[in-house]
């Protein structure tokens, strides 16, 4: 694939936590010179972001909820993601609560994600879903998957990039065998070559989250 190519796959994504706000605003003049698709920014930047992009831009703004843990209460999700899009964020990056996940409470974690989408689609935003792959087995991630998929999500991703492992090629293989075509996977965490995202790619990917995104792009434009 070419660079050009690999770009409009790829949410720029600047989320450390010493993260500055001129580094957001050469964030932003990056997507926009390379023609990525989003920038993925922390909450407290999305306004910034937005105003920095235009409105008129290709370039979406994606920031993230209940992270990196997932372990917030509902509420506090709901009002973070209300708050996001009230500052112009087109597409909300919400972490699964693994926590509930891992014990069984699959109904409520439906339930908080369910009522996420709703309120994403009625303001005109998508949602990502993370359910940190690292974290999971063949079987939960299989589980999750169903789960988001019910709460009407519109992607599936992989990583937040704070776990013990991101993005792999099979964990992207497995979640398109079993995801109806309306559903997109996000591939994230640790994705630093243009191999690794053209195989990803391959296996399935609708989207990267990369920090790497320029090297990614430009090593592939050099070969």
């Amino acid at each position: 694939m070419a660079g050009e190519d690999i770009a409009s796959y790829i949410d720029h994504t600047l989320l450390r936590p010493d993260a500055t706000a001129d580094q957001v605003q050469q964030l932003c003049d990056e997507a926009r010179n390379y023609g990525f698709a989003a920038v993925c920014v922390p909450p407290c930047y999305v306004q910034q972001a937005r105003e920095r992009l235009g409105v008129g831009t290709q370039v979406k703004v994606a920031t993230v909820i209940g992270f990196p843990l997932g372990y917030q209460h509902h509420k506090v999700k709901f009002l973070e993601t209300h708050q996001a899009i009230e500052d112009g964020a087109n597409e909300i990056d919400v972490v699964m609560n693994i926590s509930y996940f891992k014990s069984g409470k699959y109904k409520e974690v439906e339930n908080e994600l369910s009522d996420l989408a709703k309120f994403c689609h009625m303001k005109e935003a998508e949602l990502k879903v993370i359910i940190e792959t690292a974290l999971l087995t063949d079987e939960e991630i299989t589980k999750a998957c169903s789960i988001c998929t019910s709460a009407g999500a519109d992607f599936v991703k992989t990583s937040t990039g704070f776990a013990s492992g991101g993005a792999k090629v099979e964990h992207i293989k497995l979640m398109r065998r079993i995801l109806s075509s309306r559903m997109k996977i996000k591939a994230s965490g640790g994705i630093r070559s243009a191999a690794e995202a053209e195989a990803l790619i391959k296996a399935g990917a609708d989207r990267l989250g990369c920090s790497a995104s320029i090297q990614i792009v430009t090593h592939e434009q050099n070969t």
